[in-house]
């Protein structure tokens, strides 16, 4: 009976299962709002003969990658950590160069995106990206 009772028990134990952060889920969703603003600025850009072909398709592009890395953060995909780091960086990289044409806004981007990089190197977030 004993025996029988401990195989029954383990049986009824749910999975376990990790917590989302909630910094990653807000990633997330500013990344979706993000994909969204590159898709359109880059079928806007698409519209200008020539080079807004180059400029639109980059910016589509970066805006297809901004919702595979929505999709990645939030269900925890250990490739959508460094995929967030590779998109982080190019955004301070286009940030600095914003602000040396006279862009001073662009200051705000650099900040966000230093913060979330900070942010993916705190412990809990790695240990939910198996890092």
């Amino acid at each position: 009976m004993v025996i029988f009772w401990i195989v029954y028990s383990s049986q009824r134990v749910p999975k376990m299962y990790k917590q989302r952060p909630i910094g990653v889920t807000i990633i997330a969703v500013l990344a979706i709002l993000g994909g969204i603003a590159f898709l359109a600025s880059g079928l806007g850009t698409l519209l200008i003969p020539l080079i807004g072909i180059f400029i639109g398709s980059g910016l589509f592009i970066l805006g297809l990658a901004y919702f595979l890395m929505a999709y990645g953060l939030w269900n925890g995909k250990s490739w959508a950590w460094t995929l967030t780091l590779i998109l982080s960086g190019i955004g301070i990289i286009v940030g600095i160069g914003s602000i040396v044409v006279g862009n001073l806004g662009s200051i705000f981007h650099i900040i966000i995106n230093v913060i979330i990089i900070y942010y993916l190197y705190r412990p809990n977030v790695k240990a939910f990206f198996d890092k």
